[in-house]
């Protein structure tokens, strides 16, 4: 079987395991602060040493961390809410999806900047369902008017009414997380069957630098408990809670990653688990955490690479930018970034139509980087050279005096072969003019619009959503 295409590598096997040795050691000589009763216990258990009563730092050996990786699975499958199997987190396949928990929206219709409201929720949910390259859906919002303790939960059923691909949920606490693992358990029909076609993806992280608050312990274990695939991702940033070289930075986040997957599979073996990093870059003119700094870039694919080198499946980022608003920035860096993901080979892939330092979402670069995916999904797929590929016959047939342009073997490959792009105009300059010298974003609009106007997601039958409702409202908050 053919592998995937992929060339980006920015290690060599000798430094990926000079990073994994260090990883382990940081894990192994420094240890983390663990601030949970419980998981110390679990660790303790496991032959792990804490010290200090105060401080509670664990060390953890490497033994249990390569237990952990070799316990941990390979490989994920996802389904939709209808049970349907759309991804395999595993390998160098790559999935896309929208980001969560934005404060703020770029309002479509007037283009402004505003706070984010429920509905925002349900309308990323809409696009994305209706966009052939999201895989799957995040919140894309933290709804001003519900209440903090309640929007995570109000947002997870917001996602799944209005649409069925897959959710990656963020959660206040484990009280909450568990209600949306009910919710997904009454969608899935059991806990068995959502067991066995996981539905949802839980993204934790830990805090930078080497601490596992409580909050985020508890979540993790019910994740581990109830099987419900987890990702466990630190956001260290380079020069203020992790060094500032990037070896130095990729290290510790692995080992901050690695840490979570030694808990996790302690509690429950085999249990499904993502890694993952968000190698945040502290620029330091502006004191902004950078998603497209060359830096960032390079501990990203740092950390990919690594996820590879552990056989562990990736959490990973895409379609994100720096840029206040949707313009030429937002598009360069958007691609970028989604380039990266794609031909390094991470698995789910999270943030697109991020934009502002994750502090901001828009709807047209949700549809813009729909496009840009497809358009590297097909660079992905290589050169396919067989004996109807090289096509020897058919260029001695047409000779020196002959064309391809209608021949059969022409016609054959001709939509397998070429890309054609929605958005992307290849037009002359004086069509292009004619028909109103639109721009990509005037493109996207209109194409979002369209979408908006015109597709409807399948609904849930309305009795399961009226009682799923009622859950979520009798929810205390």
């Amino acid at each position: 079987m053919r592998r995937p295409y992929s060339f980006l590598t920015v290690l060599s096997d000798g430094d990926k395991e000079q990073i994994y040795q260090t990883a382990l050691r940081i894990l192994e000589e420094i240890g983390i602060q663990v601030l949970h009763d419980k998981t110390v216990a679990l660790l303790q258990e496991a032959g792990c040493v804490m010290e200090g009563e105060g401080e509670r730092i664990v060390k953890i050996p490497a033994s249990l961390v390569r237990q952990a990786i070799t316990s941990a699975p390979k490989n994920i499958p996802v389904f939709d809410r209808e049970g349907t199997h759309v991804m395999d987190l595993g390998g160098y396949r790559s999935y896309f999806g929208t980001g969560s928990d934005l404060m703020y929206t770029v309002d479509s219709e007037h283009f402004e900047r505003r706070r984010c409201m429920l509905d925002d929720v349900r309308r990323a949910a809409r696009v994305c369902d209706a966009l052939p390259n999201l895989d799957f859906i995040m919140s894309f919002a933290h709804p001003l008017d519900i209440s903090p303790s309640q929007s995570y939960l109000h947002s997870f059923l917001a996602m799944a009414e209005s649409s069925t691909k897959p959710i990656v949920c963020t959660a206040e606490d484990r009280d909450d997380l568990r209600e949306m693992w009910e919710i997904a358990r009454i969608l899935r029909g059991s806990e068995d069957a959502l067991i066995k076609q996981p539905y949802f993806i839980y993204y934790g992280e830990p805090s930078s630098p080497l601490k596992y608050p409580p909050y985020s312990l508890e979540k993790l274990l019910f994740c581990a408990e109830k099987r419900v695939p987890c990702i466990y991702s630190p956001a260290p940033i380079a020069g203020s809670t992790a060094p500032m070289t990037i070896a130095g930075h990729v290290a510790q986040g692995l080992a901050e990653s690695l840490g979570g997957l030694v808990i996790h599979q302690l509690k429950a073996p085999g249990a499904p688990f993502l890694m993952g990093m968000g190698p945040a870059v502290l620029d330091m003119m502006t004191s902004q955490s950078s998603y497209n700094a060359p830096e960032y870039y390079l501990a990203y694919l740092g950390m990919i690479e690594m996820s590879h080198y552990v056989d562990l499946p990736c959490w990973g980022y895409a379609g994100t930018s720096d840029s206040q608003i949707p313009d030429e920035q937002a598009t360069l860096e958007s691609g970028m970034l989604t380039f990266i993901a794609t031909m390094a080979g991470a698995n789910l892939n999270h943030d697109v139509g991020y934009l502002n330092f994750g502090l901001t979402g828009s709807l047209e670069m949700i549809v813009i980087t729909d496009e840009i995916i497809d358009q590297i999904r097909r660079l992905k797929r290589g050169i396919p050279v067989d004996e109807e590929t090289l096509a020897f016959d058919v260029i001695r047939e047409v000779g020196h005096e002959g064309h391809h342009l209608l021949h059969p073997h022409t016609l054959k490959h001709l939509r397998a072969t070429q890309w054609r792009p929605i958005l992307i105009s290849r037009k002359g300059y004086d069509q292009w003019e004619q028909e109103g010298r639109m721009t990509l974003l005037d493109r996207a609009r209109h194409r979002l619009q369209h979408l908006l106007d015109h597709h409807q997601p399948t609904a849930i039958a309305a009795p399961i959503l009226q009682e799923l409702w009622q859950r979520v409202k009798d929810f205390p908050g």
